[in-house]
């Protein structure tokens, strides 16, 4: 019995051994805060792209008018909000309170985009969109949305997340806004209701889109959450 024993203690040890002499290091990831700052990096380069062949000074002059000048900046600051939360709560034992951190920069970016539907009265004379130009910004923000998607998805999947369509759709709000935000540069005109109308309908679809494909995607090998 005691030689059975030995025997199966030391078929345990062989494999423990064989097990553990099979095992890679596991590089840790960055923290959070870096992952979101070379997303965010990623979107200002395209900025950088988009400001380069359109030019800053029609941009500039509408930075002017204060409600499109705070729009601007709480779509940027919803952005890096959204995107830290998205990383933040992709690590396993996180906690999702990280999720309401974009709450107040999404406020002052809602608040001031509405002020859009005043624009006669906050800015008369005000250059007012086309047809054209309405559905040329619709197409711009799914157009900025779709590699802005592809890569934070990339970036959420490698942290295996708990709550995957929560992180997902974090992650689709912080697309969202960058694109947004990258849209004000080349942005003609002065927004209106219908623009913001179609600007909030594209949010929407983004932020949907993300929450649903991106939840999947990343949620593979975690479960769904």
């Amino acid at each position: 019995m005691a030689e059975r024993t030995g025997c199966s203690l030391s078929r345990h040890e062989r494999l423990v051994e064989d097990l553990a002499g099979s095992l890679e290091p596991v590089r840790p990831l960055p923290a959070p805060g870096a992952r979101a700052a070379l997303w965010l990096g990623s979107a200002l380069l395209i900025g950088l792209v988009l400001a380069a062949w359109s030019g800053t000074g029609g941009f500039m002059l509408r930075m002017r008018v204060p409600d499109l000048a705070l729009a601007a900046l709480g779509a940027v600051l919803t952005a890096a909000a959204a995107a830290f939360a998205a990383f933040s709560t992709s690590v396993p034992g996180r906690s999702a309170g990280w999720a309401f951190l974009p709450v107040p920069p999404l406020a002052l970016w809602i608040g001031a985009s509405g002020l859009g539907c005043l624009r006669e009265w906050v800015a008369p004379g005000a250059d007012i969109p086309g047809a054209h130009t309405v559905t040329g910004c619709f197409s711009f923000l799914i157009c900025v949305s779709v590699p802005l998607s592809a890569l934070i998805v990339v970036m959420l999947r490698r942290a295996c997340p708990l709550r995957p369509n929560l992180t997902a759709a974090l992650g689709g709000l912080a697309v969202a806004a960058a694109a947004a935000a990258l849209l004000m540069p080349v942005h003609p005109h002065d927004a209106t209701a219908t623009d913001l109308l179609i600007h909030a309908a594209a949010v929407a679809i983004v932020i949907g889109i993300n929450g649903l494909a991106g939840g999947r995607l990343i949620g593979r090998d975690a479960g769904t959450g």
